[in-house]
């Protein structure tokens, strides 16, 4: 029998001529598997890393109260529910969940949806029509950008945090039905804060709603982590909160907190909610053991900031550019995506995991090595860290 030649599908040419494009520019990377539970410091090809790229900022992933919440709901419930909420998937837990988020929150409901982009895109395209208007600052996340598109409203884009500019779309959007204005609560390529007092006084002003994504503030900013929202005072004044439960919360999923109201209404007309099959087991109950532990352990945040001071003080030291951050996300700027990338290469050979983040996730010409502490990390890993950024970045000339 001859021997059967490989043969590969014809018509993605154009896509690998893109993928080679990337590669001829060093901007193409390949995914960086993790051996081991995600920490302080995680095994990569074998070695042993410190961690500075994960979002896990008080080391929830592994901590002992959402392991075994995780594994006594399975032993319980099974791996999964094999049904969306509306029809068999909402178990009492699920419920349980959503008191507990809504009342961490200050508000009268909350909704869990399956992540945090698609509970931006499950709110956005279900309570906008045409006749309606969002108005965006021009750097929120991505699944915000994703959820208007998805929406026949109108759109404004404002200057990144420049209120005043903000005040001028409002002027010119008093013709639509209603207004909406959305910001990320902390921005997060550049951990910067938004300066949601006059975002709120302004929508007051002017009669508009404000949706703010905490995605990076939940379990960060805020008494025991309650986010943006509660660090500024501003408990009952904003409209709608959106979280996820993926990142300070260590485990999977996004959630919405705001009126019974609006979260009635998005159980009947929110298209992820109604066509995604709900969290498993582990998944919700250990969400619900990690709410526990930001009302009882509140020393995890007072860790993670005492760590961000540290480490953001020893970069601005050795003189790295860090940008506007206020919070644990601390950029260190670089500026061209080749060289980028190969500053992360570097910190990786020396023992650091700190990736590079370039065009399309942040504008050309402003990549950027994104760094995150956590309150796993001991003041010796991020010296040692420190040690570490300082050797690649005289290596390639970067300070």
């Amino acid at each position: 029998m001859a021997k059967q030649e490989a043969t590969s599908v014809k018509g993605f040419e154009y896509l690998q001529a893109e993928l080679d494009q990337m590669k001829q520019e060093g901007t193409f990377r390949n995914l960086v598997p993790i051996e081991s539970e995600q920490g302080s410091k995680v095994q990569i090809n074998g070695k042993e890393v410190i961690q500075l790229s994960s979002n896990n900022y008080l080391g929830l992933t592994g901590h002992p109260r959402l392991r075994e919440a995780a594994l006594r709901a399975v032993e319980q419930y099974g791996a999964g529910t094999g049904s969306v909420r509306t029809i068999a998937g909402t178990f009492s837990m699920h419920k349980e969940l959503e008191e507990k988020l809504a009342k961490f929150k200050h508000t009268e409901a909350s909704l869990v949806f399956q992540s945090g982009f698609t509970t931006n895109q499950g709110v956005l395209s279900s309570i906008l029509t045409k006749e309606d208007v969002v108005i965006s600052d021009e750097l929120n996340h991505a699944s915000i950008i994703d959820g208007i598109r998805l929406t026949k409203a109108g759109r404004k884009v404002y200057k990144h945090v420049d209120t005043e500019d903000l005040e001028r779309a409002l002027k010119e959007t008093q013709d639509y039905r209603k207004r909406i204005i959305v910001t990320d609560g902390v921005f997060s390529m550049d951990g910067n804060i938004a300066p949601l007092p006059r975002i709120v006084e302004l929508a007051e002003q002017y009669d508009a709603l404000v949706m703010v994504d905490d995605a990076h503030a939940s379990g960060v900013l805020g008494k025991n982590g309650r986010g943006t929202v509660n660090h500024f005072g501003l408990d009952g004044r904003v409209h709608i909160q959106v979280g996820t439960l993926s990142k300070a919360i260590g485990v999977l999923g996004g959630y919405v907190a705001s009126t019974r109201t609006l979260i009635d209404y998005l159980i009947h007309k929110g298209r992820p909610f109604l066509f995604s099959t709900s969290h498993p087991p582990a998944v919700t109950m250990a969400c619900d053991a990690a709410i526990d532990v930001l009302l009882e352990e509140p020393e995890l945040i007072d860790k993670l900031w005492d760590n961000t001071k540290f480490f953001k003080q020893g970069l601005a030291d050795l003189g790295f550019t860090t940008g506007p951050s206020e919070t644990p996300i601390t950029p260190v700027l670089v500026g061209d995506a080749a060289l980028c990338h190969q500053f992360s290469d570097k910190l990786l050979e020396h023992g650091v995991f700190a990736q590079g983040i370039a065009f399309p996730t942040v504008a050309k010409g402003k990549a950027r090595v994104r760094t995150i502490v956590t309150a796993q990390h001991s003041k010796k890993e991020l010296q040692e860290a420190l040690d570490m950024f300082e050797k690649a970045g005289r290596e390639l000339n970067i300070i």
